[in-house]
């Protein structure tokens, strides 16, 4: 080191004053996008599961108007199942906190998932549809929507925090330096940056693949033969589909919004070894100037050890003439 104090620096104490900060920063940067990357990496796990119940769901709705009733009673009974599993998969943790539940972390979206079934969410979902041949499949689409849809107490399958307008939840985000962030995750009860279209869409594709699976899970075989049964299996299968292809572009944009992450990091990291390279410039001596300069001054010390040793060895007998 030049010297242990920036006075000492003289002219290049500037400089070391205005790099320390900066690479400081970058540093501090790079460990926050670094921390981000489990919790997305975990939440795309998640998502891949989630999405291949949905797409299961899917390729089952058209055996439900062409199986026998044991056919249709063991499906309902998969999709019972399948609920209790979205619900535990929107539970997923990473080092201790939710990924899914947004700025509420700590507390897990989805209460109870393994009793879903027992819900009011479900129990609502189960009550209208069991009244199909009595209000018709489409009083009963329409009641399955709102019941999805809605954050009431006893209603939604939801946590309190999550139970509210997808404009009043905050997904995670890391922080890019600057006063910048971005996004880098999911929401249980609401898209991110999806907008899930159609005719029967509570929004949400995730409310709308357990509203699906719930209104499955609450067929009976006695309804196969109900003419309003085929209307409310397609009212099913179309909301389904939206939410599948949802879930895939917010997939999609999270997957992007790693890529982008990990480029930014690696811009970090280039730039933070270039700016250390220019600190150490500033505080630090010349390497090869500095050996140079020992190597001239172990020589001359050698040398004057070596005439301060000839010297003791001098005395005046050494002279005076032999006698």
């Amino acid at each position: 080191m030049i010297s242990n104090t920036y006075a000492g620096l003289n002219g290049t104490a500037s400089i070391a004053l205005a790099l320390g900060p900066r690479i400081d920063n970058l540093q501090v940067t790079q460990s926050n996008i670094a921390a981000a990357s489990g919790p997305a990496s975990v939440t795309q796990t998640a998502m891949r599961q989630i999405s291949s119940i949905a797409a299961n769901l899917l390729a089952q709705m058209p055996n439900l108007t062409s199986l026998n009733s044991t056919g249709i009673d063991v499906i309902a009974a998969n999709a019972r199942s399948d609920l209790a599993q979205v619900g535990d998969l929107l539970n997923t943790q990473y080092g201790g906190t939710y990924v899914f539940a947004g700025q509420d972390s700590s507390n897990p979206p989805v209460p109870n998932p393994d009793n879903i079934t027992t819900s009011g969410f479900f129990t609502q979902i189960s009550a209208a549809v069991s009244s199909l041949s009595t209000n018709g499949s489409a009083v009963t689409v329409a009641a399955t929507l709102t019941m999805a849809s809605s954050n009431a107490a006893g209603t939604s399958p939801f946590s309190t925090y999550m139970s509210q307008p997808t404009t009043g939840l905050s997904p995670p985000s890391v922080s890019t330096g600057d006063g910048q962030s971005q996004t880098i995750g999911l929401l249980a009860s609401g898209n991110t940056s999806a907008v899930s279209t159609g005719t029967s869409t509570t929004g949400s594709y995730m409310r709308d693949l357990m509203r699906a699976l719930a209104t499955v899970g609450s067929l009976t075989s006695g309804q196969a033969s109900d003419p309003n049964f085929a209307a409310l299996i397609s009212d099913t299968q179309t909301s389904v589909t939206g939410a599948i292809t949802a879930m895939s572009t917010d997939v999609g944009i999270l997957g992007q919004q790693q890529s982008n992450l990990t480029i930014l990091s690696t811009t970090l990291s280039d730039t933070s070894t270039v700016l250390s390279t220019q600190l150490s410039s500033a505080r630090e001596v010349d390497m090869a100037t500095t050996l140079s300069n020992l190597s001239l001054t172990q020589t001359q010390l050698q040398e004057s050890y070596q005439l301060i040793a000839a010297a003791n060895g001098m005395s005046l007998a050494k002279f005076l003439p032999a006698g």
